[in-house]
């Protein structure tokens, strides 16, 4: 590897963020990463505490460096749905709206890199490069939603279980984490309100894998994947 040029100047903590890999900024020159340390401020949230509030004026966007968020939306008469989960390397609060589309929590405690949206939009005016990546992300994001969400309302709650797991490992694996070992930072209610599903279904279904030898479940907030070829089996059925 070449090293940087002596007129490179210092770098930041993006240089060093052990997500760099998996956010956006991997994409981005040496120049560019210099442009977006100077613009980012470190963020920590203890567990449970509010991030943003739906509805709120949009100010800023994350990347998780640490821990986990949940996205909740309340409709008007009231119920409550997660629409989805932020794990480290997901960048959020990517939206053209001006107002905050969901609640957005921390499930643990929670390390995030934070940019302003005023700062984000002056960066990618001078960098159209970072801005077209932040666009190809949106995207991306939001046609794997659609997928997802096409996908779900063909499968029974268990395969509906089976997809989420499997989901999870994916992201797991792509954070450099392997083994058959997936932590859930999430309690089952979050789970059974991202999948439409009751608690209850989600802890038969939790059986019913573990019963047919697929998973084991070794604590509240883990789950041992011991036949993943038959899970992905189960997906696709």
């Amino acid at each position: 590897m070449n090293p940087p040029p002596e007129d490179a100047g210092p770098m930041g903590p993006c240089l060093h963020c052990q997500v760099r890999h998996l956010a956006v900024c991997s994409v981005l020159s040496r120049e560019e990463m210099r442009a977006l340390d100077s613009a980012a401020a470190l963020q920590v949230l203890a567990p449970g505490a509010v991030l943003v509030r739906q509805g709120e004026p949009r100010r800023h966007v994350y990347t998780v460096t640490r821990g986990a968020l949940r996205l909740v939306r309340l409709s008007a008469d009231g119920r409550r749905q997660v629409a989805g989960f932020a794990l480290p390397g997901d960048f959020v609060g990517l939206s053209g709206a001006e107002l905050n589309q969901h609640d957005i929590e921390a499930l643990g405690e929670t390390e995030l890199c934070r940019f302003g949206v005023d700062a984000m939009q002056r960066l990618g005016t001078q960098y159209p490069h970072l801005q077209g990546k932040l666009l190809e992300r949106a995207c991306t994001e939001l046609d794997s939603a659609h997928e997802r969400m096409m996908a779900l309302a063909r499968m029974n709650p268990t395969e509906r279980l089976a997809d989420f797991l499997l989901t999870l490992a994916e992201r797991q694996a792509r954070a450099g984490i392997a083994g058959p070992s997936i932590d859930l930072p999430m309690p089952r209610a979050d789970i059974a309100d991202h999948l439409g599903l009751t608690v209850e279904t989600v802890s038969r279904c939790l059986t019913a894998l573990r019963n047919r030898g697929l998973i084991a479940l070794p604590g509240t907030y883990r789950v041992d994947i011991l036949d993943l070829r038959g899970l992905e089996t189960l997906k696709a059925a």
